[in-house]
């Protein structure tokens, strides 16, 4: 038996691939500037960065796994932990909590049938509250697994925004 190990493979070879396209933006010695967009692949592809997933992107940018877990763990658009198919992050901020962001919040938790930071039991929706989306004149505002901003989200809007949520599986 060899005493050299195959390394497996956790992402798709279309995720290296971007990856490797983000790393051309940089100086080849820099390779720990592509880490946020690296862990945004990965989370687009497996739902959530987990530590497996972190000590390979680690490994691929050649950075010490502790590193690439203190930039997952500092914002909080990287999941750490496995979330519904739908992460759906409503902004709580002073401004847009006085324009019902709150108010957002409290009927999503009620119609979903779960509290901020859980998950449905069919995994299809899991709710945050959210940072400043940088919409507060279009408040309420909420972000749809880290891609989708959504503004002025009264009931009508949160209803239509959740049935055709479910709609896509």
């Amino acid at each position: 038996m060899s005493a050299v190990m195959k390394v497996q493979k956790l992402l798709s070879d279309d995720a290296y691939a971007r990856i490797d396209r983000e790393l051309l933006k940089f100086p080849a010695d820099q390779k720990q500037s592509a880490v946020m967009a690296a862990l945004a692949i990965a989370q687009d592809e497996k739902g959530w960065v987990s530590p497996e997933v972190i000590e390979d992107v680690a490994a691929y940018l050649a950075m010490p796994p502790i590193a690439v877990h203190e930039v997952a763990t500092f914002y909080n658009m990287y999941a750490t932990e496995p979330v519904g198919k739908f992460k759906v992050a409503v902004c709580t901020c002073l401004p847009c909590a006085l324009r019902d962001g709150n108010k957002a919040g409290d009927y999503l938790q009620h119609k979903l049938g779960i509290g901020y930071n859980e998950t449905t039991a069919d995994g299809k929706f899991t709710l945050k509250e959210s940072e400043c989306l940088g919409a507060c004149g279009d408040a309420p505002a909420l972000l749809v697994n880290d891609k989708r901003m959504c503004s002025g989200m009264g009931e009508g809007e949160l209803d239509a925004l959740i049935d055709e949520l479910k709609a896509q599986g």
